[in-house]
């Protein structure tokens, strides 16, 4: 096969794997040389650096999953003979590191997966700038998503801004084209050995930081720790409708940090789900519209980049949060557990010591947060996209708006979640809120949903005082609620 470049570059992003990879793929068969790079940006580790944050868990799982990702391609060369190729990694900023390693490198073309965050678009256009100074191509195709950008309209050709039918498009354009894999192996003959002067995967402690417990939460990284999460979650993911919304139980795939790094294709993932969909399975189903939510608000981030700082419905950038010393002590109370509401403060909890949070109380410390205590859910948001493994602006903002009101597609705003029913519905004998709440580990089930409601003599025989082992709540939901009222006043019909 004729190919028209001599040497190229793949820019490893948001996709670190090489099973499957669309960049890599095109590269191959483009180019007679092509190697695989990361960079470690600036803009990514300077702001944690800034905070005084030594450890980061995704920066480690970052790290650990190229070491993954090196591994696979050195394995995809030697099939084919080539001995020392393997990842090439640099840290800096990308838009100099990038157009400093393709010179070095002496490749006509650069290849890497569309990434439409903002700040990222930003990013990869001055990139193209500075290549193109060099008579250097970007070539930058789908892979993060199955449909993405304007590929799934309305009939009148515009995006959608209600799930249910973006859902129903997105399944009737589906077919066996877009759940393909991209045939890397076959053409992997074309990876060339590392330079002796670019170096490969960083120890951790090279970058600044120390390790986690990240090891000790059992979140197996890169290609190889996806494929093993994946393999533990297709032989429940017929129940997974029965079960994804209940904390103490293992119901969720906890696929999302793998998600976020594309160290597994989401082809895959829709291959895998669609074909037990098909097959009568209502779990699979249910999880193959959880990743239809996904390109759902990705493709939301493409049409609508003002969400990052807006409200999609503008009318909602109207309403007065709190605001003030005390608004601020609430913030630090939600942020710390500390709100006196059990399910709220023990999903922080997790949060905080494990990166994760389960999706349904995603949404219930989301809509207590911007509903029972009145404050801006840009700042939840933000507080997320800081300690969520999984973040991902798209998903992040989506799911912030949602609970708010003021996104797509949300709940009415005179809709709030009691934090109390949650709890009983959904850790009905208080299994998830004693583990991340141990001082209210000897309350009987039916009193650990709202401790403040208990007798003194049950209190006390459980070992808890109120305002010391465990607070009083900081709000009062149903006063709460009459205050969301007014507040939201502003946007009625919205």
């Amino acid at each position: 096969m004729h190919k028209p470049l001599d040497k190229a570059l793949v820019w490893l992003r948001r996709d670190l794997r090489a099973d499957d990879h669309a960049a890599l793929y095109h590269a191959l068969r483009s180019a007679r040389q092509v190697w695989c790079a990361f960079v470690f940006d600036r803009t990514l580790l300077d702001p944690l650096r800034a905070q005084g944050a030594t450890a980061d868990r995704r920066v480690e799982f970052m790290r650990d999953s190229l070491l993954g990702v090196d591994a696979e391609l050195r394995a995809l060369a030697a099939s084919h003979g080539i001995e020392g190729a393997g990842l090439l990694v640099r840290q800096g900023w990308a838009h100099e590191e990038v157009p400093a390693l393709a010179a070095a490198l002496g490749v006509q073309g650069v290849y890497a997966s569309h990434d439409d965050e903002p700040a990222s678009l930003a990013r990869d256009a001055r990139v193209r700038g500075l290549l193109a100074a060099q008579g250097v191509a970007l070539h930058t195709t789908k892979d993060h998503v199955l449909f993405e950008r304007s590929e799934v309209l309305t009939q009148a050709g515009r995006p959608f801004s209600v799930f249910t039918p973006y859902r129903s498009a997105w399944l009737r354009k589906l077919d066996a084209f877009y759940l393909s894999a991209y045939p890397v192996a076959r053409h992997a003959s074309a990876l060339a050995p590392r330079p002796t002067a670019e170096g490969g995967v960083p120890a951790l402690e090279n970058l600044g930081f120390t390790r986690t417990n990240l090891h000790q939460l059992r979140l197996p990284s890169g290609p190889a720790g996806a494929q093993e999460m994946l393999q533990d979650f297709l032989g429940r993911i017929d129940r997974y409708h029965e079960t994804r919304d209940f904390p103490a139980v293992k119901g969720p795939s906890y696929l999302g940090p793998h998600l976020r790094l594309g160290t597994l294709s989401i082809r895959r993932l829709a291959r895998e789900a669609h074909a037990r969909m098909r097959g009568g399975s209502r779990g699979a189903e249910a999880w193959l519209t959880e990743l239809i939510w996904r390109d759902f608000y990705h493709q939301i981030l493409h049409h609508h980049p003002r969400v990052v700082e807006h409200a999609f419905k503008p009318e909602y950038d109207r309403i007065k949060w709190e605001h003030g010393r005390h608004a601020d002590e609430c913030f630090a109370a939600w942020c710390a557990g500390r709100t006196g509401y059990p399910l709220v403060d023990a999903a922080m909890h997790q949060l905080r010591q494990t990166g994760y949070m389960h999706n349904r109380l995603r949404m219930v410390v989301a809509s207590f947060l911007a509903k029972d205590l009145g404050l801006d859910w840009r700042r939840g948001e933000a507080h997320f996209a800081l300690h969520l493994n999984d973040f991902d602006l798209a998903a992040n903002n989506g799911g912030w708006q949602w609970a708010a009101s003021s996104g797509c597609d949300a709940p009415p705003y005179f809709r709030l979640f009691n934090p109390v029913a949650q709890s009983e519905k959904f850790d009905p004998e208080g299994r998830f809120t004693r583990r991340y709440l141990p001082a209210l580990a000897q309350l009987p089930g039916k009193l650990i949903h709202a401790p403040w409601l208990a007798r003194p003599v049950d209190l006390a025989a459980a070992g808890v005082t109120l305002g010391v082992d465990y607070p009083l709540p900081v709000v009062a939901h149903d006063q709460a609620r009459t205050r969301t009222l007014q507040r939201y006043a502003v946007v009625k019909g919205g």
